[in-house]
């Protein structure tokens, strides 16, 4: 029961974290977290959770990198491949060794052996923290991906490295040899296997499918389930399991870039449980590191062996020492790229991108969970030399690389973003449009025989509102769509006459019924066309269709003169008629007068949906309630691509602002004409 109220809190705090974000922007959603968890910690009936490492990865890193291996796309990270290799392999063996000697030299009651674990669980940046501090500040495209490439590899170099350092200081022996054998067929074993299995998940998935099984929610529970078997067989085998989900979760992508056009409603359930899990892990991620900190800071603040302020300095030296050694690293690449290379993925070398760069190199959760998992004791029963104090200084380099990331990239990238002010409504008119146009994705994906005309109801407003956002409801073409939609609604209109004849020819309805039908059509065909012809050519449609009633031979049904009282023959004409305009109507649709077509249909579909359950006896319009519903259904999806593209760093905090308050709008004048 204590547990399961601690994982309540802790969801709690959660949503807390993202409420006060609102209040101090300024302040990244990880670093209120991580406060938060330290704020929970230190009350007297705190929440208290031992740190299980195993546990740790296989419930959190293991779904949030397959998440990561599926969304990141891959042929900008193989345009990247050298650069994110070079971050990701070198970058770490470096950090070890130079670290490492230098840790070694700073505290001599630090092992050499044990040194090189401390820089190896240091030198990973996470890919959780790099996401959430790379979307606060608008980077380069080139650069963004590169981060994300570089945490997605890193974690496993790191660790592998990290274990045998691990493994020379409990047995005291150690072999370059083995350990770079080993390191190879960890990595490459973990891809291989990571997309072997996810590709034999994917095929049972397909299997249950064939077999007639078309629920989603077991298809979803398949897919929840496997980065979870990916990385614990994976490490059951003895490879490595964070690469073998990354691998499964680009194999995932692979196969459903393949097979997009079907099953369009898993896409959509899909999209939005993962959106859920990944908020869930993400925030516990950060709030539980934070709970973490508390003890592990008193741990050696309480030791009267450590001099506080000398403990606090050796975070300081050796966050700084990171920080340069990454510096230094990026440069040192991209000026050999420059000097080697004409035309290079990532830009001409600027010191202020490789500062940026070696900021977002922050330190996260991934790193403390790799401390934890530190024996106690060595091989001869003795205990593991300052196994507290590695601790400490891995929670304390965290947090200094956060809150640096926090403070410095925003001043950074400040200037750049005053330099993009110009182009600002440019990008806030193109994040619109991605906007809107998965909401009419997300709204045909719900569209059913049933609600489809107010599905296309609702897909007809947003294409309005995709024409304005772009600009291009200017005086000359609002008159271009207005005679547009006149020929649609003409071509509609003569279509429902023709079926009329064609239902006198059946002896469906009387010539007197049909000749009122024709009367009414001719009005709106007059006010449609507003020429001035057209009263001439009403006068002689009707001189027509009276000659024709007089030389043509229809056999008819006495039947009462055709009035508005007449409900159930009235319902049956217009529903015949109403069809007859839309298969017209489809039939001249192109291009470009696809979004007018579409909105004349939906009036059509409109009326089809009213007669129906007009004719069901139904006393509230369903049509009304589907709108409503799948209207929020965009909105909701609205607001969803927002979000998304700001944590993607392709829109600033001003644009998604301004987004958000153009949802808001929509979402009260939707509810205020319900």
């Amino acid at each position: 029961m204590e547990l399961f109220i601690a994982v309540l809190v802790l969801l709690v705090l959660i949503g807390l974290s993202n409420i006060l974000n609102r209040f101090v922007p300024f302040i990244p959603v990880p670093l209120i977290q991580i406060v938060l968890g330290v704020a929970i910690a230190l009350l007297p009936a705190g929440v208290h959770l031992p740190l299980n490492p195993e546990l740790f990865f296989v419930l959190f890193i293991a779904p949030l990198l397959y998440n990561d291996g599926k969304r990141t796309p891959r042929h900008e990270l193989w345009n990247l491949r050298a650069p994110i290799l070079l971050l990701a392999l070198g970058l770490v063996f470096v950090t070890v060794v130079v670290a490492g000697y230098a840790i070694h030299w700073l505290i001599p009651t630090i092992p050499l052996p044990a040194a090189f674990a401390l820089a190896a669980i240091l030198s990973p940046t996470d890919a959780v923290a790099v996401g959430a501090m790379a979307g606060r500040v608008h980077l380069p495209k080139s650069i963004h991906r590169l981060l994300e490439g570089e945490a997605l590899m890193n974690d496993a170099s790191g660790l592998v490295a990290f274990k045998f350092a691990i493994a020379a200081t409990v047995t005291g022996v150690f072999s370059l040899t083995e350990a770079s054998f080993s390191f190879l067929i960890i990595a490459i074993g973990g891809l291989l296997v990571g997309a072997l299995l996810s590709f034999l998940l994917i095929r049972l998935g397909v299997w249950i499918r064939r077999l007639g099984m078309e629920d989603v929610t077991v298809h979803m529970l398949l897919q929840i389930l496997t980065p979870f078997v990916i990385y614990l067989v994976s490490e059951e085998i003895g490879v490595s399991g964070i690469l073998a989900v990354v691998a499964g979760g680009i194999i995932h992508a692979i196969e459903r870039d393949r097979t997009e056009s079907v099953q369009l409603k898993m896409q959509v359930v899909s999209a939005s449980t993962w959106s859920v899990i990944l908020f869930i892990l993400n925030g516990l991620v950060f709030v539980i590191l934070g709970v973490q900190i508390p003890d592990v800071l008193n741990t050696i603040f309480k030791n009267v062996t450590f001099n506080n302020l000398q403990v606090l300095g050796y975070v300081g030296l050796i966050s700084v020492l990171l920080l340069l050694l990454r510096f230094v690293w990026i440069y040192l690449f991209w000026q050999g790229n420059e000097w080697f290379r004409k035309k290079s993925p990532i830009g001409k070398p600027r010191l202020k991108e490789m500062t940026i760069i070696s900021l977002s190199g922050v330190r996260g959760a991934v790193t403390l969970a790799g401390a934890f998992s530190i024996p106690y004791v060595l091989q001869d029963g003795s205990p593991f030399p300052e196994r507290d104090l590695i601790i400490f200084l891995a929670a304390g380099v965290i947090l200094f690389t956060l809150i640096a990331a926090s403070v410095f990239l925003p001043v950074l990238a400040k200037n750049d973003e005053k330099a993009a002010d110009g182009s600002q409504q440019t990008t806030e008119r193109k994040a619109q449009d991605i906007m809107l146009n998965a909401a009419i994705r997300a709204v045909k994906s719900e569209m059913t025989d049933e609600n489809k005309a107010a599905a296309l109801a609702v897909v007809s407003d947003l294409s309005k509102y995709i024409r304005q956002a772009a600009g291009q409801m200017t005086a000359g073409k609002r008159k271009d769509i207005m005679k547009q939609e006149t020929a649609i609604n003409l071509i509609g209109t003569r279509a429902e006459r023709k079926e009329i004849e064609s239902m006198m020819d059946e002896n469906v309805i009387a010539s007197e019924a049909a000749f009122k039908c024709n009367s009414w059509l001719d009005r709106k065909e007059m006010m449609l066309a507003n020429r001035t012809n057209t009263q001439m050519m009403f006068s002689i449609s009707e001189i027509g269709r009276v000659l024709g009633h007089l030389f043509t031979n229809r056999s008819e049904k006495p039947e009462p003169p055709f009035m508005l009282e007449n409900a159930d023959q009235f319902r049956q004409v217009k529903l015949r008629t109403s069809e007859a305009a839309i298969k017209a109507i489809r039939a001249h649709m192109n291009d470009g007068n696809r979004p007018v077509a579409l909105s004349v249909i939906a009036k059509y579909e409109r009326v089809i949906a009213r007669l129906r359950s007009w004719n069901q006896g139904k006393t509230e319009d369903p049509f009304n309630q589907e709108k409503l519903e799948l209207q929020m259904v965009a909105i909701q999806e609205q607001r969803n691509t927002v979000q998304q593209l700001y944590e993607n760093g392709e829109i600033n905090r001003d644009v998604a602002a301004k987004l958000r308050r153009f949802i808001n709008d929509v979402e009260a004048t939707v509810l205020k004409n319900s």
